[in-house]
């Protein structure tokens, strides 16, 4: 079954429909979270909270083919939403942390990358995951965040140069 009709029956109130539309999606949703709020639990956070809203809201959803694209602007909203909620809560003290250890040692090249992205500005950062972790066009980044078509080109062209900058200096190459 398309894409297109499963939206329309979950938009009609089939659970399974939205079910099977949603699980679809879960794993991209939570990798576009956890590259927002860098844990497991915060990620698995934001994932259920995506399927809530989105379940509550598919009758909103315009046009069926956009739905994954829909799915991950809701993700970024809950992403971001949750990082400036954790951002008022007290952090641990750093002479703490050793013994809370973390759960990506072993991947430093995870790391880098979560590094690099972490220099990028939320817009940067929303169009650098649509269009490369969800194969967006830049149309469909472009509606999907609700911008200009241009200004998605330029933010895209921005951030990948300054991803290739950040990678250079970390690299320790220089121009």
């Amino acid at each position: 079954m398309t894409i297109i009709r499963l939206v329309k029956k979950a938009q009609r109130g089939n659970d399974k429909a939205f079910l099977k539309l949603f699980q679809q999606c879960e794993e991209d949703i939570y990798r576009m979270a956890y590259v927002y709020v860098k844990n497991k639990d915060d990620a698995l956070d934001v994932v259920q909270e995506v399927a809530y809203q989105s379940f509550k809201k598919i009758d909103t959803l315009k046009k069926p083919e956009y739905f994954k694209t829909w799915l991950m602007k809701i993700a970024m909203n809950c992403a971001i939403n949750l990082v400036k909620k954790n951002k008022k809560v007290v952090l641990l003290n750093p002479e703490f942390e050793e013994f809370v250890g973390s759960d990506d040692e072993d991947i430093p090249l995870s790391l880098s990358l979560q590094e690099l992205m972490d220099t990028l500005q939320e817009d940067e950062k929303s169009v650098i995951l649509m269009k490369f972790y969800n194969d967006n066009t830049l149309k469909e980044i472009s509606e999907a965040l609700e911008i200009p078509l241009g200004t998605a080109k330029s933010i895209l062209y921005r951030a990948l140069d300054k991803l290739r900058k950040n990678y250079k200096k970390e690299a320790g190459y220089y121009e």
